[in-house]
């Protein structure tokens, strides 16, 4: 038996002006007002209704692959979907839908952990709070629980797993190169092989048990059919892509395979023009070819996994050095500036975690003169957000308050709450990943804590700028008008965070 699954990773950074809400305009992203914008053209609505074309480029069917693939959606993404293109948001939706009953009852879509946070690196509390908020939005948004979960950039270590199966995810997916070793199963295979540096085979579901005594499911997808389809072109034909895959399977292998890949869902449209006709394409005539589309939640259904694997700690799918991409200056970056450091990385993240660790005592504190247990309350607050116009917030207090209530303390309550969530939003994988710290990603991660210095000085907390400024003086920018961290702070964020509050 063979078997096809095509995931697709789909995300943006949460793009939001903290003290607005609202994504102000991105002069990159021309024509468009901003690169949510821009991307939802040219990927994420052409895939709600890919054309399939004859000989003679006639239109003869439209196809959603959001009911064929595997996906997974970022929930800042979604959240701003459902305001801003609520048609492709509802397309998702029906996509998602429509794949449990082609897959008996398994659903395309899987969750995400919330901002897209690199988890081995987060505390515990973040870890936890990013894995619960994933499965409210994703409930909230999808109507049933998440079998599976995507780590940001696949990035994992047993802690993050440990979450995952405590939350009842059952499986995740990583990158091959993600495997230490593996062990065969049934009697007598007690002898473990090593398969590091991408060595296990891509084609069946692994076991790894964890130190508490739980276990997730794992797949490990096929990194050489992922790579074709990601950099080499493969998505330029329908058909190169379908042999492409198809080649992925060996007639030497006695078990039922599953050839998966799992690439950037932006690869089919906005990284690679009409990718989504290719990827539509390669849906149908699979199946025609004997190897039919499935998901993960379907093939792990009806042919569990066996095999024992231990991972590689410390890991993730764009980074050759483990983690080390998100902080330090480890060589990874996008090639588009050749002979630029990161040197910014670590003072950057040395600068966020002091940052967080000091609005930790003020949040138990002050929330706690009002909530019963205030980390508890912040694993709830995401229904909150997820209902800010319903009764969630009034059942959030009954559930939560640890006596009554008036207004101006539900406000504070939900301000140091809100100070908490621009908290993690500042960790947000992205603002490591470029070439240097002038960039708007990791400026929107500044802003982020800038509006979180701003929430904890609103609510009695000590002045914490004038420390974040020296930590983030540390971090040298390669742009010389830039300087350093703490000037493209003082230029960047808090000219932008004047202009507006004025306007609010």
């Amino acid at each position: 038996m063979r078997y096809l699954c095509i995931h697709g990773h789909f995300y943006q950074p949460p793009r939001e002006n903290p003290w607005t809400g609202e994504i102000d305009r991105q002069e990159d992203a021309a024509p468009y007002h901003d690169w949510n914008e821009r991307v939802t053209a040219e990927c994420y609505r052409p895939n709600t209704a890919a054309r399939l074309v004859d000989a003679q480029g006639r239109v003869v069917r439209a196809v959603n692959t959001f009911g064929r693939m595997s996906f997974n959606m970022g929930p800042t993404l979604l959240a701003w979907m459902e305001r801003h293109a609520p048609d492709v948001y509802a397309a998702v939706l029906t996509g998602d839908r429509e794949s449990r009953q082609r897959f008996a009852g398994h659903g395309a879509a899987i969750a995400q952990a919330y901002n897209h946070m690199i988890l081995p690196l987060a505390n515990p509390r973040d870890k936890v709070t990013q894995v619960r908020w994933a499965i409210r939005d994703f409930v909230h948004r999808f109507g049933r629980m998440p079998e599976g979960l995507w780590l940001p950039e696949t990035a994992v270590d047993l802690a993050t797993l440990e979450v995952l199966a405590d939350h009842d995810i059952r499986f995740a997916i990583l990158a091959p190169h993600q495997a230490r070793r593996v062990r065969a199963a049934g009697p007598g295979t007690e002898e473990w092989r090593d398969v590091g540096a991408g060595g296990i085979d891509p084609t069946t579901a692994y076991i790894q048990h964890l130190p508490a005594g739980r276990t997730i499911a794992l797949f490990f997808y096929d990194g050489p059919i992922a790579r074709a389809v990601a950099f080499e072109g493969v998505l330029q034909s329908g058909e190169q892509f379908v042999q492409r895959l198809l080649g992925g399977f060996h007639d030497d292998r006695p078990w039922p395979q599953l050839v998966h890949i799992a690439t950037d869902g932006e690869t089919y449209g906005h990284h690679h023009r009409f990718g989504e006709m290719a990827l539509a394409y390669a849906l149908l005539a699979a199946a025609d070819a004997g190897a039919p589309p499935t998901v993960y939640g379907q093939f792990l259904a009806g042919h569990p996994a066996a095999a024992a694997v231990e991972i590689a700690e410390n890991t993730s799918w764009s980074c050759v050095h483990g983690v080390e991409r998100w902080r330090s200056d480890c060589g990874c970056n996008s090639g588009r500036h050749p002979g630029w450091h990161q040197r910014w990385r670590g003072p950057l993240r040395e600068a966020l975690d002091w940052l967080r660790d000091a609005l930790a005592p003020l949040f138990e504190a002050r929330a706690g003169e009002m909530l019963a247990d205030p980390w508890a309350a912040r694993d709830d607050y995401i229904d909150v957000l997820l209902d800010r116009a319903g009764p969630g917030a009034e059942r959030f207090f009954a559930q939560h308050a640890g006596r009554p209530l008036g207004d101006s303390e539900r406000n504070v309550a939900l301000g140091l709450l809100e100070m908490q969530r621009q908290a993690m939003l500042m960790y947000a994988s992205d603002g490591w990943f470029f070439d240097d710290i002038s960039g708007i990603e990791t400026v929107q991660l500044l802003r982020h804590a800038a509006r979180a210095v701003d929430l904890a000085e609103q609510f009695g907390g000590a002045a914490l700028e004038p420390e974040l400024l020296r930590r983030l003086g540390a971090a040298p920018s390669n742009v010389p008008a830039a300087g350093d961290g703490a000037r493209i702070y003082a230029q960047e964020v808090r000219r932008g965070s004047t202009r507006a509050r004025e306007h609010q």
